[in-house]
């Protein structure tokens, strides 16, 4: 019988079934784990097939080709990746205006998985009943590239129509750091669903975690939505230096027009992305991230060479 994961947690897929629409607690068929692997073998939003077995429970035979994924290095080592989500039709990266404040760096980060895993993307900016217009430029750097961006308040209800109609019929996610309001996004889109939220630490202006186990949410205008852990680390997986500049999509006009076919885009004479930085075409704070993520991608594929 096939089916979609719609929860994992601790070694345990709760998988919905495609023809009964049942959901069944299942584990991983043995043989599945003998292979070693460098990636998880299964995950939120995965398609599978699994045998039932006793009342309510199965196990998982096969996990399906992934026609997408969203991705980062795992936290216990740089040679394994942690699929955070499968078979995602559109990424939300959430961060909010104010408390804590957003991180461009992390923005950044969060742009370049989407892109390199030809995932469509969109950013929530969220809590502006907390701040003016003023504090919302952060925000405006990633209108101007082309990234759609949606101004959010669970109080005031500003932007939730919008946000439910890019995710009506899709699989999307919503990813971002803690204490953004990712669940109390989720529960004002969908009345009733009472995700557990939580408050902000004024110690260190970082959220905490309330959301402990990603789980796929079932929409009632259609489609789902995965509510995950909020991510405080995230490494690009066996990204090498020169895949990076193509994530930057503001950079492609400029690539070509480089005078050097191996430029860096960091120090080269006759690099037209530096000269578009210059001009003010490029953002100078997303190059200063273009060159931090280079560095240390670059650093990275050389310890994966020993």
């Amino acid at each position: 019988m096939n089916g979609t994961i719609m929860r994992a947690q601790s070694g345990f897929f709760w998988v919905k079934l495609d023809e009964t629409g049942e959901t069944l607690r299942c584990t991983l068929r043995g043989r599945l784990k003998k292979t070693k692997q460098y990636s998880d073998l299964a995950t939120l939003g995965d398609f599978v097939r699994i045998t039932p077995t006793i009342p309510n429970e199965g196990v998982v035979e096969e996990i399906y080709p992934r026609r997408s994924k969203l991705a980062r290095t795992a936290i216990k080592g740089a040679h394994f990746e942690q699929v955070i989500v499968a078979n995602l039709d559109i990424v939300l990266i959430t961060f909010a205006v104010a408390h804590p404040e957003p991180h461009v760096r992390m923005i950044d980060r969060f742009l370049v998985i989407a892109e390199a895993n030809n995932l469509d993307v969109a950013i929530i900016a969220n809590k502006c009943d907390l701040v003016s217009d003023s504090h919302q430029k952060v925000f405006g750097i990633y209108e101007q590239i082309g990234y759609p961006v949606f101004y959010t308040s669970v109080s005031t209800g500003q932007g939730i129509e919008q946000v439910q109609e890019i995710i009506h019929n899709k699989i999307s996610a919503f990813t971002g750091p803690s204490g953004v309001g990712k669940s109390s996004l989720l529960n004002a889109i969908q009345p009733g669903l009472n995700l557990r939220t939580g408050d902000v630490s004024d110690a260190v202006n970082k959220g905490q975690h309330t959301t402990v186990a990603g789980e796929l949410v079932p929409l009632h205008a259609g489609g789902f939505v995965a509510d995950t852990p909020g991510i405080r680390e995230l490494g690009l997986y066996q990204m090498e230096p020169d895949e990076l500049e193509w994530c930057f999509r503001e950079f492609r006009p400029f690539i070509d027009e480089c005078g050097f076919s191996d430029c860096t885009h960091t120090h080269e004479p006759e690099c037209a992305v530096l000269a578009a930085v210059e001009a003010g075409q490029i953002s100078s704070a997303r190059h200063q991230s273009y060159q931090k993520l280079r560095d240390h991608t670059a650093e990275q594929s050389a310890s994966q060479r020993f």
